[in-house]
């Protein structure tokens, strides 16, 4: 299990890669690749600032991943999660997991995002030409963890 938050960018070919290298057991790589957007709630957004919590990012996102590996036969996850300034179509996360079977690395894949949006200490900050906004949680985001309550 690897969790890294990051200024810098990242390559997803060889993190995919790393994540299963070599590994006869993986038959499923799913893989979930988030990207800075220049529109956000109608307005066109040129930078978007993203600060966590160091130390309480790490061990939230690690507890995230646990709990996927506790509730799906997976054999290794990774996150990395980039934070400080970044431009539209700059990479922002990648979630991907390793499993002998599609079924359970989609389902812990998904799993994984929904709750790092929901429960990771982030925040983000979007520069538009009206200013800078910081971004609230969406509903959504919300509803989309809650599915995943036991």
């Amino acid at each position: 299990m690897t969790v890294r938050v990051q200024e810098v960018d990242f390559d997803v070919g060889a993190e995919l890669a790393a994540l299963r290298a070599g590994d006869v057991r993986v038959g499923a790589l799913a893989s979930f690749l988030g990207l800075v957007r220049d529109l956000n709630d109608g307005e066109r957004v040129s930078e978007m600032t993203l600060e966590h919590y160091p130390g309480m990012t790490e061990k939230a996102l690690e507890e995230i991943v646990g709990e996927a590996k506790a509730r799906w036969d997976i054999y290794d996850a990774l996150v990395i999660h980039r934070v400080g300034p970044l431009k539209p179509c700059d990479q922002i996360v990648l979630v991907a997991v390793a499993s002998a079977h599609r079924g359970e690395a989609f389902a812990a894949c998904e799993f994984i995002m929904d709750y790092l949006k929901t429960r990771a200490p982030f925040w983000k900050k979007e520069a538009t030409a009206d200013g800078g906004r910081w971004v609230d949680a969406r509903e959504t985001d919300d509803s989309a963890a809650a599915r995943w309550q036991k």
